[in-house]
């Protein structure tokens, strides 16, 4: 399978690539730049996008579908058998409709696109910041001094969004526990 190209990113690569090389700062720092912050902006930027399509695929799929089935539903025709063939299309295309919100409840694609929207937004300002001296880091006179409370900020984000990744796949897995639990206890009806 072909991997997909984002011209963002490779834009972001070279962009960003000859920005760090005109700072005055240590080559260990410049290798800090491009694989701990450029790398999470990258990678970030990558599932935002992934996420906003699935949230988005999905969430289309069971409005359009949603609509169209009370439709099929509503159609009387002469012919029995058109009636029993457009009730089984409703009750394929219904079916769609609960697996694409159940994936999207499961997943949460919404939330997930808009968190490391956010996450890379904030990166991106404090890259902006410090390349400029300007915000948190105009205080500082050059960037190689403003460079350890730079790194510790993003630190700090990437940290905070490894909490909130962790949170979520708790929640899915206790989600999940609960749902067997409940399905497991729940008396058969026969």
């Amino acid at each position: 399978m072909a991997k997909k190209k984002y011209p963002y990113v490779e834009f972001l690569k070279k962009d960003f690539g000859e920005l760090f090389d005109t700072l005055n700062i240590h080559d260990r720092q410049k290798h800090f730049l491009r694989s701990r912050w450029l790398d999470q902006i990258i990678w970030m930027e990558k599932k935002a996008s992934v996420c906003r399509s699935r949230h988005h695929g999905l969430r289309l799929t069971s409005l359009v579908l949603g609509v169209i089935v009370p439709i099929l539903l509503g159609v009387e025709t002469t012919n029995n058998s058109t009636n029993l063939a457009l009730k089984r299309v409703a009750m394929t295309l219904s079916g769609v409709v609960v697996v694409a919100s159940s994936i999207e409840e499961f997943f949460n694609y919404g939330e997930r696109w808009y968190h490391y929207r956010r996450t890379v937004e904030t990166l991106k300002a404090h890259g902006w910041q410090y390349i400029q001296l300007t915000g948190a880091y105009q205080s500082f006179d050059d960037h190689a001094e403003a460079f350890t409370p730079f790194a510790d900020q993003i630190e700090d984000i990437i940290h905070r969004d490894v909490e909130v990744n962790v949170i979520q796949v708790n929640k899915q897995t206790k989600g999940k526990a609960q749902q067997s639990t409940n399905s497991n206890n729940t008396p058969a009806n026969f």
